[in-house]
C-alpha cells in the first residue's frame, strides 16, 4: 500500500513511518522539519521537503499517488496557540484544507487524522474516563483547531467519499520526543534527570493523564489502514496515571537521589484527563500494550543511548 505521511519527521509520526515500512508498505513523508529532524527520517521512506501550506504540496502528493494519506503535521505546542491563534489556524485549519483539497483532486482513498483526546474532552469526571461521547469542552485554540479538522474530515467524506479515521490520542510519550519546547512531562523529567538536575512539579502532582506509550500508538495507525472507516477513536491506556507517580517511577528506573521541587500550579491546567478506549477495543481489536513502568522503562533507555 502507498501511505503518504505529513510530519514524518516529528516524534509521533516517525514512529508511525517506521512501523508502515516495518509492515512492507511504501511510505513516502512530507515535513517542512519545522520542528521535526531529519535524523528520524526513515531512509526507506520518500521525502518532501514542503509546508502544509505550500502549493508544491499538491504537485507532492500527485507525484507519490498515495491511497492513504496519514496526518499528523500540525502546530502543536498549546502555550504558542494561545499566544499566536491565527498561526495555529493558518497551519492546523488552512493547511489541513489544502491537504484534503489535494486529497480529493489526487484520489486519495482514506485519511488518518491524529487528534487529540485529553485536549478536546477538558476536565474528565467519570471515573470510566472520556469516551468519544463525552461534552467537547476545548480551551485551547490548538484543541479547537483539531476539533474542526475533525468536522472538515467528517464533510469531505459526506461532500467528496474522501474516507476517514481519526484517532484522539492521550499523552504519548516514548523514543524520539524532544525534552526541550513543548515536550511532554515524562520528556522533560527524562532529559533533567539525566543531567542530573532536579525536576520540577506544578501544583501538588496529583494531577491524571492518560500515558500511552509511542509503540502502541504506531500500532493503532497500522490497524486504522484496514479498519475504522469514518469513525473516531480514543488512543490511550484507559488509566490515570499522576505526575507524582511519574518521578517515583522514573526516580527508582535511574537511581535517582534527589526529590522534585514543586511550583504554583499553571493557570487553566486540568486536573483529570482519562480516556475511555472500549470503542477502540471492540471495533479496530486495539489496546495499548504497554505498560507505564515497561514504556518509561523503554524512554529512559533510549534517552541514555543518545
Amino acid at each position: 500500500m502507498k501511505i503518504l505521511v505529513t510530519g514524518g519527521a516529528g516524534f509521533i509520526a516517525s514512529n508511525v513511518v517506521d512501523a508502515y515500512v516495518e509492515a512492507g508498505h511504501e511510505v513516502a513523508v512530507v515535513d517542512n522539519l519545522s520542528t521535526g529532524k531529519k535524523e528520524n527520517l526513515n531512509p526507506k521512506a520518500k521525502f518532501y521537503s514542503v509546508d502544509l501550506r505550500d502549493a508544491r504540496l499538491a504537485e507532492a502528493v500527485a507525484e507519490f499517488s498515495p491511497e492513504i494519506i496519514n496526518h499528523h503535521a500540525a502546530q502543536i505546542d498549546v502555550r504558542k496557540s494561545v499566544a499566536d491563534p491565527v498561526f495555529n489556524a493558518s497551519v492546523n485549519e488552512l493547511g489541513t484544507l489544502n491537504l484534503l483539497e489535494t486529497a480529493v483532486k489526487c484520489k486519495v482513498r482514506k485519511i488518518i487524522f491524529s487528534s487529540t483526546g485529553g485536549a478536546i474532552y477538558g476536565e474528565v469526571s467519570k471515573k470510566s474516563g472520556a469516551d468519544e461521547n463525552h461534552a467537547q469542552e476545548p480551551i485551547s485554540p490548538y484543541a479547537i483547531t483539531k476539533r474542526a479538522v475533525e468536522m472538515y474530515l467528517y464533510a469531505y467524506w459526506k461532500l467528496y467519499g474522501l474516507n476517514f479515521t481519526c484517532l484522539r490520542y492521550g499523552n504519548v510519550y516514548g523514543p524520539r520526543q524532544d525534552p526541550l519546547g513543548e515536550a511532554g512531562v515524562i520528556a522533560i523529567f527524562c532529559g533533567k534527570m539525566l543531567k542530573g538536575e532536579t525536576p520540577t512539579i506544578y501544583g501538588d502532582g496529583k494531577q491524571l493523564r492518560d500515558y500511552v506509550y509511542v509503540g502502541d500508538v504506531a500500532r493503532a495507525n497500522l490497524i486504522a489502514l484496514d479498519k475504522g472507516e469514518n469513525r473516531t477513536f480514543n488512543v490511550g491506556t484507559g488509566k490515570g496515571v499522576s505526575v507524582n507517580e511519574l518521578f517515583m517511577h522514573l526516580k527508582e528506573i535511574m537511581g535517582f537521589a534527589k526529590e522534585a521541587v514543586y511550583a504554583p500550579p499553571r493557570t487553566g491546567e486540568l486536573f483529570r484527563s482519562v480516556l475511555n478506549c472500549k470503542k477502540a477495543r471492540q471495533e479496530l481489536g486495539w489496546k495499548a500494550g504497554t505498560g507505564i513502568k515497561k514504556g518509561l522503562k523503554l524512554t529512559m533507555k533510549w534517552y541514555r543511548s543518545l
